[in-house]
């Protein structure tokens, strides 16, 4: 089996192996694994899938839309695993939810149904916001989300303006762009976690809210999302029907059907802002 991750791919290697593991799968007698990371840098992804390739894995895994994009590139032979998609059908991964039809399947996030939501609850918190940054990547997802996000906040008086970070060390200048526009809240689309976002908004005091829930225990403000591990979880179970026979043209794409809302008190406490309760009822997890 081959894993390739746009980034935080440690975290996401050990959750795939600990499934794998309870489904009998062992790295020492049944299963090899060959991974490669890029690190946020997608430009990197088509050289690191090739080394996979080479390699002839059984099945791939592929983390998010730029890996599994640099993987339909690469082979139309081998299985691939969508650990997950933000829009697998526009994107070309699959010809529907219910018959992928060639050889990707796996798991779709629904984020671009959830940017209504969480704009909503971005003015309840934020009641008198008139402008958001949408911070976004070269991830070939991100135009379409961010247009969703523009029309969505255009639909609650708020203006959106979307500005990239390309790679993990662009993000503070691009932070320094959204306070000189007069950005006062940022909704970052989702991108596997570059850790050093939430230190970054804290320092230039502008309150955030994520896509990807993992931020929060990072000191993100808020988030909105599918449960993330989950994704992997299914995604090891997609591995495990593909190695004893199944196709992936025949395998339904999952999605997600429970969403949590996050909420990290002692960032809003930094910020000096105060969460509405009516906010605070609504959220699944308040770390305080």
């Amino acid at each position: 089996m081959a894993l390739v991750t746009s980034g935080n791919g440690a975290v996401i290697r050990e959750m795939i192996r600990a499934a794998l593991a309870s489904m009998g799968y062992d790295e020492d007698k049944n299963l090899i694994v060959d991974f490669r990371e890029a690190n946020g840098r997608y430009a990197v992804l088509p050289e690191l899938v090739a080394e996979l390739i080479a390699l002839r894995p059984d099945v791939i895994i592929a983390e998010a839309t730029p890996a599994i994009a640099a993987a339909q590139k690469a082979t139309s032979g081998i299985p691939i695993v969508m650990a997950p998609a933000t829009d697998p059908i526009g994107s070309g991964f699959v010809k529907s939810f219910t018959h992928p039809g060639g050889n990707i399947t796996g798991v779709a996030n629904m984020f671009g149904d959830l940017t209504a939501k969480t704009l909503d609850i971005l003015r309840l918190v934020f009641p008198n916001a008139k402008k958001i940054g949408v911070l976004i990547s070269d991830n070939p997802t991100h135009p379409a989300l961010l247009d969703v996000a523009k029309r969505a906040a255009a639909a609650t008086g708020i203006a959106a303006e979307g500005f990239t970070a390309r790679n993990p060390e662009d993000i503070e200048a691009t932070f320094v762009q959204m306070k000189d526009a007069n950005c006062e809240v940022v909704y970052v689309l989702a991108d596997p976690p570059r850790p050093v976002l939430p230190q970054i908004a804290l320092k230039f005091a502008l309150p955030t809210i994520f896509q990807v829930n993992s931020y929060v225990s990072l000191g993100g403000l808020m988030s909105y999302g599918p449960n993330i591990p989950s994704f992997f979880t299914m995604a090891a179970q997609y591995v495990d029907r593909i190695l004893k026979g199944a196709k992936p043209a025949d395998l339904p794409v999952e999605r997600p059907t429970t969403f949590e809302f996050k909420i990290n008190l002692h960032t809003a406490k930094a910020l000096g802002l105060t969460i509405p309760e009516q906010v605070l009822l609504m959220a699944d997890q308040v770390i305080e």
